[in-house]
């Protein structure tokens, strides 16, 4: 049996399952990107819920796994070279999951380029500025009286999701007939963009159509449903 003793957060969510690939996530836009990924896999793994509301994703066993102390991250106990590999980060995680499988990058080169451009630009974009919108406008930041802050984001949330509705025109996925992990790596943001934080008329979704088009066949997967509510909240 694989035996993770020798990392810390196999003391505070321990492993019922050791030979499996063990992922420390949270149902949030980032959290989901990584279990999406997981179920369309197929990946045998198990789920470890570390409450982020409870502040869990701070305390000394996560951070030795992710000293940035932010969701999601993953134990790998067969790695590269089969020696266990811990992972943090929700893009690298995904590049990583997709070259272990071969799924969901292209193999050749342009085209595994252009979509890991893709994915950079959710992680350099798209998350940052929902997630700073989300704040202003439905959380802490809403009480602020100076409604700048708000502005600002909403307005770059506006620009950042018109990219991606241009980039969808004549196309069923970012990278056109292939679903890839450019697409698991946004559909989760833009979901909550329009759901949980409410901002839609904020970025003018209604007067969208490739996006919300993209979004709708996102949804309809399977994968991406159960995805979407791992680890279970409770």
């Amino acid at each position: 049996m694989t035996d993770l003793s020798a990392f810390p957060i196999a003391t505070r969510w321990p492993a019922k399952h050791p030979d499996r690939l063990q992922l420390y996530s949270f149902p949030t836009p980032n959290g989901v990107k990584v279990s999406i990924m997981l179920e369309e896999t197929g990946l045998p793994y198990e789920a470890h819920a570390v409450n982020i509301g409870k502040d869990e994703s701070w305390t000394s066993e996560f951070l030795s796994l992710n000293p940035n102390g932010k969701i999601p991250a993953i134990l790998d106990p067969n790695g590269p070279g089969g020696r266990p590999l811990a992972l943090f980060e929700s893009g690298a995680i995904l590049v990583y999951l997709a070259e272990k499988t071969g799924k969901f990058l292209p193999a050749d080169a342009a085209g595994r380029y252009e979509t890991l451009q893709w994915v950079t630009w959710q992680m350099a974009g798209l998350g940052p500025m929902f997630g700073q919108l989300g704040f202003f406008h439905k959380f802490a930041g809403a009480a602020y009286e100076d409604k700048r802050p708000r502005e600002r984001y909403a307005k770059e949330s506006a620009r950042l999701i018109r990219v991606l509705e241009t980039r969808l025109e004549g196309r069923d996925w970012i990278m056109g007939d292939d679903y890839t992990i450019a697409d698991i790596a946004s559909l989760g943001w833009v979901r909550n963009l329009i759901g949980f934080y409410g901002a839609g008329e904020l970025v003018a979704y209604d007067e969208l159509k490739n996006v919300p088009a993209w979004l709708a066949r996102g949804l309809d997967r399977p994968a991406v449903q159960r995805g979407l509510e791992i680890p279970p909240r409770s």
